[in-house]
């Protein structure tokens, strides 16, 4: 092979990992977290749950959003059944479809690898 074929190659490699490490640090970093369902999340839960992952574990009260991300049963549909049943420790809050998927993908994006 010719020396610029073989510069394409390993610049082509060197892009893909790039591109790799920019995404895994993007999603734990949490930047990639729904913007959106931040903001439900602050509106409504805030008052009694941590919703960042920075303060996780800081409260003695309900489980914070990181810990309920991480456990092994947590899933979106989960999630949205959770958000659609009434529960007596927690405000009725009524959520349109969209605005559960929002706040479902901020808590599941909490979650740690």
């Amino acid at each position: 092979m010719t020396r610029t074929i073989w510069i394409r190659i390993v610049l082509a490699a060197a892009i893909a990992l790039a591109a790799l490490l920019f995404i895994r640090l993007h999603n734990a970093s949490g930047a990639s977290t729904d913007s959106a369902g931040y903001r439900l999340a602050a509106a409504w839960c805030r008052d009694c749950h941590s919703i960042e992952a920075a303060t996780a574990g800081a409260s003695r009260g309900p489980p914070d959003f990181t810990a309920i991300a991480n456990r092994h049963a947590t899933t979106a549909l989960s999630l949205r059944v959770f958000l659609q049943t009434s529960h007596p420790s927690m405000p009725n809050i009524i959520l349109r479809p969209d605005e559960s998927d929002s706040l479902v993908n901020y808590i599941l994006s909490l979650k740690r690898d």
